[in-house]
């Protein structure tokens, strides 16, 4: 990611005007520090996920951003004052270290981002290399247009939307032959609708659950989320009473929570009497996996 800051960096003072700082100039840190904070902030969401959000709010202050839409940046600064929150509560050490004022950082003062036409466009053209990957994907694509459309090994698998993971390559499965149903914590009761069709029309006889560690599910509660969303429209009351609609399915213990997806399948009437379902574990820090249940 290019480095966006200005030589001259910006404190931000809180202004009563919701959720958004005004920026006053203030020669006050380096563009050098500005960069070292992001790398540091991208390792950490690298190699530990959502689980490091909470410790790396202080960062997010710290290092430049591309949020252009004023809601979004009403959001982004809601959901960092919510983490930050949250450090002071849970982590008193880290938050001292992280908040302790000093001369030229009173406590009151707090950095904000900054944005810039190249830099939102950098966060939004990845659509841009899917005909060039594609034409690659082409060129070696086989005789994978005559695979049959139900799956060879008659399985199913639920998983989480994850970015990191890639369950092709770490259970070494091949087109055509499973399903894999993918959203937010890997959920199997979202997932229902599509183990239904799988089952009674694609002849899947065979589940497997994955949720994996990292997982942004054990970092937030739904009433949160609902209010992250609403601060980002205020007054809104349509949105209001859409998002107040949604139970987001968090979770607080990982392998708890595979082991109620397993029981919620194995219970529920619309799934196959003596379908083999188990529950596993994968790790994104060292690609292995763990059955539970």
């Amino acid at each position: 990611m290019r480095d966006e800051s200005p030589s001259a960096n910006f404190v931000a003072s809180r202004r009563a005007s919701g959720n958004v700082c005004t920026l006053t100039t203030e020669d006050t840190r380096t563009s050098t520090n500005s960069t070292s904070s992001m790398q540091v902030l991208l390792r950490r969401l690298y190699n530990g996920g959502f689980n490091h959000l909470k410790r790396t709010s202080s960062l997010l202050c710290k290092a430049p951003r591309a949020v252009s839409h004023p809601s979004l940046t009403r959001s982004c600064s809601v959901a960092a004052a919510k983490l930050s929150a949250e450090d002071t509560t849970k982590s008193p050490e880290l938050s001292d270290a992280q908040h302790k004022p000093s001369p030229s950082h009173p406590q009151h003062q707090q950095h904000h981002f900054y944005h810039t036409d190249a830099a939102q466009d950098s966060h939004m053209s990845a659509y841009k290399d899917f005909a060039k990957a594609n034409d690659e994907y082409v060129a070696n694509f086989g005789d994978k247009g005559n695979l049959p459309l139900p799956p060879s090994k008659k399985l199913l698998i639920i998983t989480c939307m994850d970015a990191r993971i890639n369950p092709y390559f770490h259970l070494g499965i091949k087109e055509g032959e499973a399903h894999i149903v993918r959203n937010a914590g890997g959920i199997a009761k979202e997932a229902l609708r599509s183990v239904v069709i799988s089952q009674r029309l694609l002849g899947t006889r065979e589940i497997a659950i994955f949720h994996h560690t990292g997982c942004g599910m054990v970092t937030f509660d739904t009433p949160q989320l609902r209010d992250i969303v609403k601060e980002s429209a205020p007054g809104d009351a349509d949105i209001a009473q859409a998002v107040d609609g949604i139970d987001f399915l968090e979770f607080k213990h990982l392998e708890e929570s595979v082991k109620e997806d397993v029981k919620f399948l194995q219970e529920n009437p619309l799934v196959l009497p003596g379908t083999k379902i188990t529950g596993w574990v994968y790790e994104v820090e060292t690609g292995k996996i763990r059955l539970v249940a």
